[in-house]
């Protein structure tokens, strides 16, 4: 019997608290102090930032809970509460991105913001709270992909605590929670380098990482043994990746090659060698 983590941190009061939970805190944690940081930079306020968020947090969580449940609605319409039971994972990534997107599109409209710099300032932070969000559902056995080897999983070099959490349901799997979180923490890097290396426009950086994240996401996501489905065996994330990949490069190659009179995306002087 292989050793597997426990999914409850600590008890507080009497009431358990997750990992899951703590992980995604800190993951937004850190996007908001990331924001913060980079809104300073150019032009915008600390105050944008964290008002911003304020409004995103409750409605992105309750759009990555409809994502999920309405692309899964049996189980829910047989015991409706637990619609409202999310202790236990089941919040989309993309519902609560697609939620958070239109707050942000209302936010900026009604405070007098480009959109497209804002999504700039958030995008790189977003990208690092995905990749430390997929730990959450490492501690709480969930987004792993099919059977596989213990093998397999050393051949990948792969710390124990890893290999011997993968092991779900009478197998091990493949750790498509890891291959997310490495992926998104690459997406990371990557904006970063392009925000401190090139000339962009604004925008650029978004687009970035729709392209980059919807690509791997593409891949990962016909690995997960988990997935939501359309009619006719269609993944819904997979459907989704697809549209946001070809939309990224479509809207990149316009906004680079066609639109002349879009601002470029500029930082103090004083912060042009900070990396973050």
């Amino acid at each position: 019997m292989v050793a597997q983590v426990n999914r409850v941190a600590f008890e507080l009061v009497g009431l358990q608290i997750y990992w899951y939970a703590i992980i995604i805190v800190s993951g937004i944690a850190v996007a908001l102090w990331l924001a913060n940081r980079e809104a300073v930079r150019v032009g915008l306020k600390e105050d944008d930032m964290t008002n911003f968020i304020l409004w995103a947090l409750p409605i992105a969580i309750i759009g990555a809970r409809l994502y999920y449940v309405l692309f899964d609605l049996a189980p829910y319409l047989a015991d409706p509460v637990q619609i409202f039971n999310i202790r236990n994972g089941g919040l989309a990534i993309y519902g609560g991105l697609i939620a958070a997107v239109i707050v942000l599109i209302i936010y900026t409209r009604y405070h007098f913001i480009d959109p497209w710099l804002f999504l700039d300032v958030v995008a790189p932070g977003v990208m690092l709270a995905q990749a430390m969000g997929r730990w959450g559902n490492f501690m709480n056995h969930e987004a792993y992909g099919g059977e596989t080897t213990r093998q397999f999983l050393e051949n990948l070099h792969l710390p124990q605590f890893i290999i011997n959490n993968m092991y779900i349901d009478g197998a091990f799997r493949q750790p498509t929670f890891l291959y997310e979180s490495v992926w998104s923490f690459l997406g990371f890097v990557l904006i970063l380098f392009i925000r401190k290396n090139g000339k962009i426009k604004r925008g650029e950086l978004f687009l970035s990482y729709m392209v980059w994240y919807s690509l791997g996401r593409f891949f990962i996501e016909g690995m997960r043994t988990d997935s939501l489905y359309l009619f006719g065996g269609i993944r819904i994330s997979q459907l989704l990746s697809v549209i946001l990949f070809i939309s990224g490069i479509i809207l990149l190659y316009y906004r680079r090659k066609k639109s002349t009179n879009i601002k470029l995306y500029e930082r103090d002087k004083g912060a042009n060698q900070a990396l973050i």
